[in-house]
């Protein structure tokens, strides 16, 4: 028992210095760090608590996360030239969480929230069911043509099960791999394609998010052509 007290306070103290430093940081004068400037990232797939600590360095970006949201996460690889928030927004992709910027050069980290939807009845349910039909097939399509784009994640050769929010222009904003498909290569690719992934329709505003997906494995054994979407590629 004492062994965990000590821990608790501990990681207490750990939370208060990292606040004061923002506080005093914010006193002193502008962040040091500018986010928007580019910069040679290089941060492989890993676990995202250690992904986020080597983001930091590299930056200089201060980071105030809670362990516990971040267990059990993984982040995908990045590699090239980004800003701080490109960078921090590609790190996250897949992870599930967003984030919330205390500065230019120091955020935090949180789920994004879910969307309420309204009760509906009579008419107006119903009108509701033929939009979230029509947009499901349009969903569908997006998510096939994302993934045909890639002979890692052309579908029906893997389970995953995914979430999704997405923004009123179509885009994916956040994504999350709730499950894994059993090779990281693969996750990584995933995750990375869904993000670039765009719903050619406006989502009806009974739509609660975030969107669960379930891809599965095709057992009939039919290989689907994925030849009628514009960029595919292995098949």
């Amino acid at each position: 028992m004492r062994g965990g007290l000590a821990t608790c306070v501990v990681g207490f103290a750990l939370l208060a210095l990292v606040r004061q430093e923002w506080a005093q940081a914010a006193v002193e004068g502008p962040p040091r760090v500018d986010s928007q400037a580019l910069q040679a990232l290089d941060i492989p797939a890993q676990d995202l608590a250690q992904a986020l600590e080597r983001f930091s360095r590299a930056t200089g970006m201060a980071v105030l996360v809670d362990r516990e949201l971040t267990r059990g996460r993984r982040s995908v690889g990045i590699k090239g030239r980004y800003s701080a928030r490109e960078g921090l927004s590609g790190l996250l992709a897949g992870s599930g969480l967003m984030a919330r910027y205390a500065r230019s050069d120091a955020f935090t980290l949180q789920v994004p929230p879910a969307t309420p939807v309204p009760p509906l009845q009579g008419a107006g349910a119903r009108r509701a069911a033929r939009l979230n039909s029509s947009y499901a097939s349009a969903l569908q399509q997006a998510v096939e043509r994302s993934l045909c784009r890639s002979s890692l994640t052309r579908p029906g050769r893997f389970r995953a099960l995914l979430q999704l929010w997405i923004g009123a222009d179509g885009a994916v904003q956040h994504s999350r791999l709730v499950s894994s498909t059993g090779d990281l290569q693969r996750d990584e690719a995933l995750v990375l394609g869904l993000a670039a992934t765009r719903v050619e329709r406006p989502a009806p505003s009974s739509l609660r998010q975030p969107l669960t997906l379930l891809l599965i494995p095709d057992t009939t054994g039919k290989r689907m052509d994925c030849k009628e979407w514009e960029g595919a590629s292995g098949v």
